[in-house]
């Protein structure tokens, strides 16, 4: 059962305060503690703030609710060393349980990412994030990259990578929102982020409503990165290498309806190079696009 935790709006300014001049949540923490505040309590209030920076949500202002720990689950990845799919069969080189993840080799072959790359370049537009507020797709400094979406299944060649992709996810072709592929030039970034959406907006809530929650994401990389361009994971320290062909995958939905902290990740700089990336996420049920909504 989910507890709440009081404190004094005087406290809730100190806190966003000091994390939006940019103190580390950590130091936050301990001065908390110097003034007799237990630990756990002080923990529990500067994680909310932080979330709620983090996804844009709004600010504690004289409670925040303390739920139970993320649980989890036997994950959705098929076990092996290796997977099986129609018409490829995919190394696992690395695993992690917390968060759910996993590092795969030979997704895509050379040519494969090739062509994913040819057919994307000409739709290329600046990479927006949803504004959490608004609802509203912004151009920002949250990610600097250039992208565009495939429509699920849109010619053979996408139909047959959205089938593999789904195959190795464990979920249904119907489930996955379409293949997006982001360029990143040398400079280029995206910030730590979450991939689940947060309900703070009108338009997040329609699409929960619509498709329910995402519960994984596959990041795969399409070309080699000369220096920098790794997908980090800052909570649980991982940082995985792009190499052409392969892919990071990572789950943080549970069957309790809890979303894992622990899936926090970016996009480190790139700092030689270009970097090419092909994403898929998968939602709890099929994947209905708000257009496709209003037209039905």
């Amino acid at each position: 059962m989910d507890a709440v935790l009081r404190f004094s709006p005087a406290l809730s300014d100190w806190v966003s305060h000091n994390l939006h001049q940019g103190c580390a949540p950590a130091n936050v923490i301990e001065a908390m503690r110097a003034q007799d505040m237990p630990p756990e309590a002080a923990k529990a209030i500067v994680d909310a703030f932080v979330f709620a920076l983090r996804t844009g949500s709004p600010l504690p202002i004289d409670s925040v609710t303390i739920a139970p720990p993320y649980q989890y689950e036997p994950p959705r990845l098929p076990p092996g060393t290796s997977i099986r799919t129609t018409d490829r069969l995919v190394r696992v080189a690395a695993r992690a349980a917390q968060p759910a993840m996993a590092v795969l080799d030979d997704v895509f072959n050379a040519q494969e990412c090739e062509e994913l790359i040819a057919l994307a370049r000409p739709r290329l537009a600046p990479s927006t994030t949803v504004d959490p507020l608004s609802g509203r797709d912004l151009v920002g400094e949250q990610r600097s990259s250039l992208g565009m979406f495939f429509r699920l299944r849109e010619n053979a060649f996408i139909a047959k990578l959205d089938r593999r992709v789904s195959e190795l996810m464990n979920l249904p072709v119907e489930n996955g929102e379409g293949l997006q592929v982001l360029y990143y030039p040398a400079g280029t970034q995206s910030m730590p982020h979450f991939d689940f959406l947060v309900p703070s907006n009108e338009a997040n809530k329609a699409s929960l409503a619509r498709s329910g929650q995402r519960v994984s994401t596959l990041v795969s990389y399409l070309n080699e990165v000369e220096e920098g361009g790794e997908t980090v994971f800052p909570e649980c320290g991982w940082s995985v290498s792009p190499r052409r062909g392969s892919a990071v995958y990572f789950e943080y939905y549970n069957s309790l309806g809890q979303v894992d902290p622990a899936s926090l990740h970016a996009g480190a700089p790139v700092l030689r190079g270009e970097k090419w990336v092909a994403t898929k996420w998968m939602r709890q049920r099929r994947f209905v696009a708000a257009g496709e909504a209003s037209d039905g």
